[in-house]
């Protein structure tokens, strides 16, 4: 594998945030390899949605420089970015007037944005992406009359119809119910393989990354703690203080991957003593 995505001790900080919450990211140094699935995990306030804000140019580096396939992202226009890299965000507003297929379509749009009518490839690649993802029936369907899981899903086939190199995915199985999890990930699974797309995937679930991810990227209040394979990153000392409780780690007995357990406190009864009883 060679770096498809180097980020060379990057900073970056939001206008107007308050002094101590200057910096959202202090000397960042990743690099994404061509192919990998990279997870990147951290507590809230880490930085891990400005990874994905910088990834995609919607802000720039105070300091430092991104490259993406051997060109700093500065000698990127948006829309030639987005023909290579795809979004799926953890949340899209449930009232847009347009029906699934129309939603999908757009992620066709970098690949001609001076056009205003899609192409019979266009059509293809859209419907391909809604088979896909298991959306193909909806395709006449209002946005507005989707459930929270099934948005989601036709958010992961406009992404896929941008056919793009790296596929960034925030939070993709927040709304899905224990099935489609799995087929999500599954799904995951296939496009890297079978496509070679590389996938960068924000999550809060710990045990997911671990299952799924070649490595990790750990973030703890804009600054790397740990980037390696799960199995080196996942330990129960760093996460217990990166995220402020008690953390076991342990072998999942069907994969071998580690597994992330909370050691939840005991209820604290009036006066102050622990809810235990004899």
């Amino acid at each position: 594998m060679s770096a498809l995505v180097a980020v060379d001790d990057v900073d970056f900080a939001y206008p107007g945030a308050p002094v101590g919450r200057r910096l959202a990211l202090a000397n960042l140094r990743l690099t994404v390899e061509s192919g990998e699935i990279l997870g990147v995990i951290g507590p809230n306030s880490a930085g891990k949605t400005t990874i994905i804000r910088l990834l995609t140019k919607v802000v720039s580096p105070s300091r430092g420089e991104i490259v993406f396939d051997g060109i700093s992202l500065a000698g990127w226009s948006r829309w030639e970015l987005a023909r290579h890299v795809a979004v799926v965000p953890q949340d899209m507003p449930a009232a847009l007037p347009f029906t699934v297929e129309q939603l999908v379509l757009m992620g066709r749009y970098p690949h001609a944005p001076r056009r205003f009518f899609e192409t019979p490839a266009d059509l293809a690649a859209a419907r391909a992406a809604m088979v896909e993802t298991g959306v193909g029936e909806l395709a006449r369907t209002p946005v507005q009359a989707l459930s929270g899981g099934e948005r989601q899903r036709v958010m992961l086939a406009r992404a896929l119809a941008q056919e793009p190199r790296v596929l960034i995915l925030d939070e993709p199985t927040a709304h899905l119910d224990l099935r489609y999890q799995a087929e999500c990930i599954g799904l995951l699974r296939r496009i890297n393989r079978d496509r070679g797309t590389t996938v960068i995937l924000v999550s809060h679930d710990l045990n997911l990354a671990a299952e799924v991810c070649d490595r990790l990227l750990l973030l703890a209040a804009g600054r790397v703690v740990r980037v390696g394979p799960p199995s080196d990153v996942l330990d129960a000392g760093r996460l217990s203080a990166v995220y402020g409780c008690d953390v076991t780690v342990s072998d999942n007995a069907l994969t071998g991957r580690p597994l992330v357990q909370v050691r939840w406190p005991e209820p604290v009864a009036r006066g102050g003593e622990t809810g235990n009883r004899a």
